[in-house]
């Protein structure tokens, strides 16, 4: 291998794109396109990232780190800020609004699922005094539809919410997806990135390989896996909810987490040795 750190680092990434190339291909996305997206993403690392105390990066010192010429550069830094604000927003709310659903005590019955709620109610709880708990902004109506839309949850004869239980793998709005996509995979790559440059690796990560077994084992681990999957997120998501309304009182609620499993298998072309 070259005695260049960052041409040891290029063919390193070379195996870590190629799952990401496929999926970019299969959208249509030309490299021209990844490109241009790949130099915003250069400028704002290194406005964000690579400061000097509190002094302003200038754009001749981002064209140095970045080898993006000063001229792209200033572009991009003025350029509009992508839409996708609006998306996150959206999918903010969402999944707020079901995580204290499956969260919170007082919305779930005694074997810690989520409770059928009632759409309003003049006392108790309620869809709408949970959608107006969260933000007041918002019709309950809104999230009611887009929720009913995505088929997160349905609605019976007495006007009573059921929540899927598939509400906690994620969204099915393909822009929602998109953005799942990002901050998920964003989020694990940053934990996978911290740990590779510290000495002593920071942040829970680990996974467990097998190879040499059959479809029907695979079958079953991966069913067994997402069993104890869910219990897990759930789990969390309980104990995160009862914090953040500690934390929210007492002031200095700054910090965020994200804590993810997955679950991989495909088929190889090696066979077992004997």
């Amino acid at each position: 291998m070259s005695s260049d750190p960052a041409q040891q680092f290029i063919k390193i990434l070379k195996g870590l794109l190629r799952p990401l190339v496929r999926l970019l291909i299969a959208r249509g996305v030309t490299a021209p396109m990844v490109y241009r997206a790949l130099k915003d993403i250069y400028v704002a690392s290194a406005v964000e990232d690579f400061a000097i105390g509190s002094q302003r990066q200038t754009d001749s010192r981002v064209s140095i780190l970045t080898g993006i010429h000063r001229r792209d550069v200033k572009s991009i830094r003025e350029g509009a800020e992508s839409g996708q604000r609006a998306t996150r927003e959206k999918t903010a709310l969402l999944t707020t609004v079901i995580g204290r659903w499956t969260g919170s005590d007082a919305l779930r019955a005694t074997d810690g699922t989520p409770r059928p709620l009632p759409r309003a109610a003049a006392e108790g709880p309620s869809f709408e005094a949970l959608v107006r708990e969260i933000n007041r902004d918002v019709r309950p109506r809104t999230v009611l539809d887009e929720l009913l839309r995505l088929g997160l949850v349905e609605l019976d004869e007495e006007d009573r919410l059921t929540l899927d239980p598939a509400a906690v793998i994620g969204p099915g709005d393909a822009d929602q997806k998109a953005l799942f996509f990002a901050e998920n995979v964003g989020d694990h790559l940053a934990t996978a990135s911290e740990n590779l440059t510290e000495e002593t690796p920071e942040f829970l990560e680990r996974a467990v390989f097998y190879n040499n077994l059959s479809q029907g084992s695979i079958d079953r681990i991966e069913a067994r896996a997402r069993d104890l999957s869910q219990s897990a997120l759930l789990e969390i998501n309980a104990l995160a909810r009862e914090l953040q309304k500690e934390d929210v009182q007492t002031g200095g609620a700054l910090q965020r987490f994200r804590y993810g499993v997955y679950f991989y298998r495909e088929k190889t072309d090696s066979a077992p040795k004997d």
